[in-house]
């Protein structure tokens, strides 16, 4: 075993076993009504700025589709250790959805249970139409506990020029802090990039992957340029990563980085691109939680080192 390798597994070691110890401590109860308890933080996971305002947010989040689409009190209980392991480890940004089934109030449940911790949260406008635009992220709002939504972001761009008017007005008057817009598809990247360069928007939701670069070529420059987070969905392209690495061995040179799994390969290479401000894995099981924070944790692939993680692929 190498120098290097050793080093690796003893911060390894540490870092985990200060992850487990935060979502312990944040299991035993919350702080005051409103904000996290400062004993509930994990190890510092790193943060990028959201252009627009200089906020730092960490660079691992929580996504909820499929996920925190749940009925019963038995399908929620595990979510409530998956939130609370999240807020132990640093976590802040929570992403939701009206499309999402039951996710938005679930999310409000869990966040309720844990006390209502100070949370990023992030969710969608999804239909056509101002007026129904209106009510359905007021519901929203209602569903997560929120009485100032962080992100509202138009899904899909769906009726988009209608509802950005109204999240302008929104913001302006404080309702939400942040706009945004999303979509899952590559072919709506060249309407998503004139967006961004004519019309002033805070955020861009979009899928970005090793297996899927696609938003390398002008989407993230995009980004970059006029001054728009990136959120990144779909880390992991609903598993399809985790097919093709089946049981193939990570790369020697990987605990360089402080990798220890294939999705903290994915999530590091993903995070690492100056343009990508989050992403957002969803998860309903809380040792795959510790997983993907285990990512945001410093040291991050250079230029060179993600040209090198790309090769894989």
């Amino acid at each position: 075993m190498t120098r290097a390798e050793k080093c690796y597994r003893k911060s390894r070691r540490e870092f985990l076993a200060a992850v487990v110890a935060g979502a312990a401590v944040a299991a035993l109860g919350p702080g005051r009504r409103g904000h996290a308890s400062p004993s509930t933080k994990g190890p510092t996971m790193v943060t990028k700025k959201i252009p627009a305002s200089g906020e730092e947010l960490p660079v691992i989040g929580l996504g909820t589709y499929d996920t925190f689409d749940v009925a019963s009190a038995d399908e929620k209980a595990p979510l409530i250790e998956v939130m609370r392991a999240f807020i132990g480890a640093g976590g802040r940004v929570v992403d939701s959805s009206p499309m999402y089934g039951r996710s938005e109030g679930v999310v409000g449940e869990v966040l309720a249970a844990l006390g209502k911790p100070k949370m990023f949260l992030a969710t969608k406008v999804w239909t056509t139409g101002k007026r129904a635009g209106e009510e359905q992220m007021q519901k929203s709002m209602k569903l997560m506990g929120a009485d100032k939504m962080d992100l509202m972001q138009i899904h899909n761009l769906q009726d988009w020029r209608t509802h950005i008017q109204t999240l302008r007005d929104w913001k302006a008057a404080g309702t939400i802090r942040y706009l945004g817009i999303t979509h899952y598809q590559g072919g709506a990247f060249s309407e998503m990039e004139q967006i961004i360069r004519k019309e002033k928007i805070d955020f861009v939701q979009l899928p970005y992957s090793l297996g899927s670069l696609e938003a390398e070529k002008r989407l993230l420059p995009a980004a970059a340029e006029h001054g728009v987070a990136v959120l990144v969905m779909r880390p992991f392209e609903k598993g399809g990563l985790f097919q093709r690495v089946k049981d193939k061995p990570l790369p020697d040179w990987a605990a360089e980085l402080g990798i220890a799994s294939w999705a903290q390969y994915f999530l590091k290479f993903i995070v690492s691109h100056p343009a990508v401000t989050c992403a957002i894995p969803a998860t309903s099981k809380t040792k795959h939680l510790l997983d993907n924070v285990a990512a945001g944790a410093a040291p991050m692939p250079d230029e060179a080192q993600r040209k090198r993680m790309a090769s894989l692929f």
